[in-house]
């Protein structure tokens, strides 16, 4: 579930003034063939001759200093050895140090003298000759890294964990297979459509049939939608599609790009998406390149606190902060939603620096005091506290507490910690953030510096199937609450499709001043094929088997098809209410990763991905339940039931 700001960096079109500050960041680029060095040629020719004088100069200048400031031997007394009989008394110690400095300035002379010939040399060579020579150099420097660099270390055997209900999923009622199948004709034309247009882009422009990109991806072809979709592909047995998507991956992902990228985007859509694939698929590529991409991540937690920058340089490990955040502080939902996809790489590498660096961020966190059992979306990672007292569910918040009960869930329900914070968590958003409009309709809003803002993101949606999902286990026997609250959410939120034009929903809505579940603002009424509200839906329909979250999944289905599919691919929507909508003429991955498996999901029977064994990340990549038993990870202590 990526935070609000990813679609601000990823909406070409979007012209909102709210939104232009932070979409402005654009790298300029040249027009084919054009250079932007100029007589390129001439200077070649010059720097040569440059580079050979200065060479000629240092050498002479290097001599000169030799003979003229290195201390005349003549003035040394010869070293001397004295015998008595058979034996020989060695010479005084300071003896001993004026032969070694003796014998290092003949070295010294031998090495000048040397050198100075070979620059004379040089100089008699033809320039063909010196370009020889420098390519035979480099050549040879290229061979010599190529030795060095003997790919990465073999992972260390580790028992599979249950792996089940990876395929087939056919519901027995007729007219249910039919809508899958029809999703699945929908994942097929988003795939086809970014294999024909955009293949290695990060995601696609299907209106201009051209890959897109977007700051959080760095300015490197990464391939973002391939690595996202793998797993969606395999579920729906598009094996096909999947093994040209392992293909380009085996071939051409390289993450020794100088590309800075974001560390919680990097780290839901290609580690997850890449261990996901791994686990459905056993193929060893996917887990060795996550691995690889993890290693580059690390350098960003160098920071006085430990909390990570929000974005790292993936060749050079410099992080650093978005501008827009509060005093520089990193973000919740971001340094929050590591925990899954680093546990696993500690499970599979055996190197506790990733559980350990997990860990410090929770037990840093479970240190601070909290303003009314609230956690505040930003903070400083130099001095470690808070930034802006702005507590969300959704945008800047929303996975940090999702992270907190799949913790839970992941770790075969022995994390007890997580689920404790979970709890702690959840009870003050109920007590200060939860709230029923005049209509009767359950909101979740915005704590903004001691006031409740009555208004809740699309993200937000993602919080029904969340406390469906947290319900079992929950404390004070309060399951049937929560699965309650879980379908008073979904009810919200489905109004808020229901209430458009397009019967799609907007970016955000409001609960005041007689309106409820609209967006009122021109830049809150767009569609990003967004999947929240159909994920609630799919986890409430698992939890309950009402019929009526099929139909609103269906509903959001036909809607998607009817305004968003284009001849090249899917696009969002600027404006919900209008029923001659204009396009952002960009293909979200997370459409392929999250809304278009959650559709499919909703329309198959219960065995195809059980959540008795796998748990979700909030980019919908399926990670297994690690039944660990008695193993422990790596620098972890041993857990306790």
């Amino acid at each position: 579930m990526p935070t609000q700001f990813e679609f601000l960096f990823s909406s070409d079109n979007m012209t909102t003034p709210a939104l232009l500050p932070l979409s402005g960041r654009r790298i300029p680029t040249l027009s084919p063939g054009a250079s932007s060095f100029p007589h390129h040629r001439a200077t070649l020719r010059l720097s040569e001759k440059f580079i050979l004088l200065l060479i000629l100069s240092a050498f002479i200048t290097l001599c000169f200093g030799a003979f003229f400031f290195l201390p005349d031997n003549s003035k040394h007394k010869p070293l001397v050895f004295f015998a008595l009989g058979d034996s020989y008394i060695p010479p005084p110690p300071s003896l001993q140090r004026m032969e070694e400095e003796e014998s290092l300035r003949d070295k010294i002379r031998a090495d000048h003298e040397r050198a100075l010939q070979e620059a004379k040399e040089k100089l008699r060579k033809s320039r063909e000759e010196l370009q020889a020579e420098i390519q035979t150099e480099k050549s040879k420097v290229v061979e010599d890294l190529k030795k060095k660099d003997t790919g990465p270390k073999p992972l260390p055997p580790v028992p599979m964990p249950q792996v089940v209900g990876v395929s087939d999923g056919e519901p027995p009622e007729p007219d249910v297979k039919e809508k899958r199948d029809k999703i699945r004709e929908m994942m097929k034309h988003a795939w086809d459509s970014y294999r024909q247009y955009g293949w290695g882009h990060n995601e696609l422009k299907p209106l201009a049939k051209k890959g897109h990109s977007t700051n959080i991806f760095g300015n490197s072809q990464m391939g973002a939608t391939i690595v996202d979709a793998l797993d969606t592909l395999y579920i729906m047995g598009l094996h096909e599609e999947f093994k040209d998507g392992q293909e380009w991956i085996e071939q051409n992902l390289d993450f020794g790009v100088n590309a800075e990228v974001s560390v919680f985007e990097v780290n839901i859509r290609f580690i997850g998406g890449l261990l996901a694939a791994y686990y459905l698929s056993g193929q060893e590529v996917f887990k060795l390149k996550a691995v690889q991409l993890a290693e580059k991540l690390l350098p960003a937690f160098n920071t006085p606190t430990g909390i990570p920058w929000a974005m790292v340089n993936l060749k050079s490990g410099v992080g650093r902060n978005w501008g827009w955040a509060s005093a520089g502080s990193s973000i919740l939902a971001e340094f929050g939603t590591l925990h899954m996809e680093f546990v696993h790489l500690t499970y599979l590498t055996g190197n506790p620096a990733y559980y350990q660096k997990v860990m410090h961020i929770r037990k840093l966190l479970a240190k601070m005091d909290r303003p009314n059992g609230l956690y505040p979306n930003y903070l400083n990672p130099r001095t470690g506290r808070w930034g802006q007292h702005h507590t969300s569910v959704g945008g800047l918040g929303d996975s940090f507490y999702e992270y907190l009960l799949k913790a839970w869930l992941m770790s075969d329900k022995t994390d007890t910690e997580a689920r404790k914070t979970y709890d702690d968590a959840i009870e003050a958003i109920e007590r200060h953030l939860i709230r029923k409009s005049n209509g009767g309709l359950t909101f979740i809003g915005e704590w903004k510096n001691g006031h409740l803002e009555r208004k809740m993101g699309h993200l937000t949606c993602f919080a029904g199937g969340m406390f469906a999902l947290g319900a079992d286990g929950s404390p004070d026997d309060k399951a049937g609450h929560y699965l309650q609250l879980g379908a008073e959410i979904a009810h919200t939120c489905h109004e808020s499709y229901d209430r458009t034009v397009l019967k799609l929903g907007p970016e955000a809505f409001k609960f005041d001043s007689g309106l409820e579940a609209v967006a009122v603002r021109q830049n809150e009424k767009y569609y990003i094929l967004r999947p929240e509200v159909i994920e609630t839906y799919w986890y409430m329909w698992r939890f309950t088997h009402d019929p009526k979250y099929r139909q609103w999944g269906w509903e959001a289905a036909q809607a998607i098809d009817k305004y968003c599919r284009v001849s090249g691919g899917f696009s969002g929507v600027k404006d919900v209410y209008s029923s001659n909508p204009t396009y952002d003429d960009v293909q979200q991955s997370f459409f392929l990763a999250e809304t278009l498996k959650y559709l499919y999901l909703l329309f198959s029977s219960d065995n195809l991905i059980p959540l008795e064994n796998w748990v979700f990340n909030t980019e919908a990549h399926p990670l297994p339940v690690l039944h660990l038993g008695n193993i422990t990870l790596p620098g972890s202590e041993p857990a306790q039931r």
